[in-house]
């Protein structure tokens, strides 16, 4: 039997209880960040499906937000909607007030971020802007417009999916 030094076992213990401390850090950390954008997301939304088979291109797309409210949506292009030109954006919503209204446009293969656009209120429920797919495509991309409604039961939305093309 051999017998280890006291030194050889101290240094040991003194190993583990940084381990432990390190793990416990870890821990502690990883909590912070569940619990931080569980209940401090300001971007928190419930969200509703759009009408199936609707072409944001030809004509305005609905979605029904439960408890007889709607959204309406509309890019307001005469033809195919284009990478880099300017969109306007039309937002209509019937059966709940609005603070704000948000648009966000993102291509839905690619992760390349977000653009947010906050529309103008024009009237009660109606609200109008200029969003853009901000970069080049080669072929025709399929694209997502994310309609967010800030209102007082908190954030609603839908989403519209549309085809974006080469610039001419």
């Amino acid at each position: 039997m051999k017998i280890l030094p006291k030194t050889a076992g101290f240094a040991g213990l003194q190993g583990l209880k940084v381990l432990i401390l390190v793990t416990g850090f870890a821990l502690a950390m990883s909590t912070w960040y569940v619990f931080f954008h569980q209940y401090h997301d300001n971007d928190h939304v419930t969200w509703f499906p759009s009408v199936a088979s609707c072409d944001v291109n030809v004509h305005p797309c609905s979605a029904v937000l439960g408890d007889g409210r709607q959204l309406t949506f509309h890019i307001d292009v005469n033809g195919p909607i284009e990478a880099l030109a300017s969109l306007p954006l039309e937002v209509n919503i019937q059966g709940i007030p609005a603070h704000q209204v948000n648009v966000d446009l993102i291509d839905r293969y690619r992760d390349s971020g977000t653009g947010r656009f906050v529309l103008d209120a024009i009237s009660p429920g109606h609200f109008r802007g200029h969003g853009q797919v901000d970069r080049e495509v080669e072929t025709a991309t399929p694209w997502r417009a994310r309609v967010i409604l800030e209102t007082p039961e908190g954030n609603l939305g839908s989403w519209f999916d549309f085809e974006v093309v080469k610039k001419s």
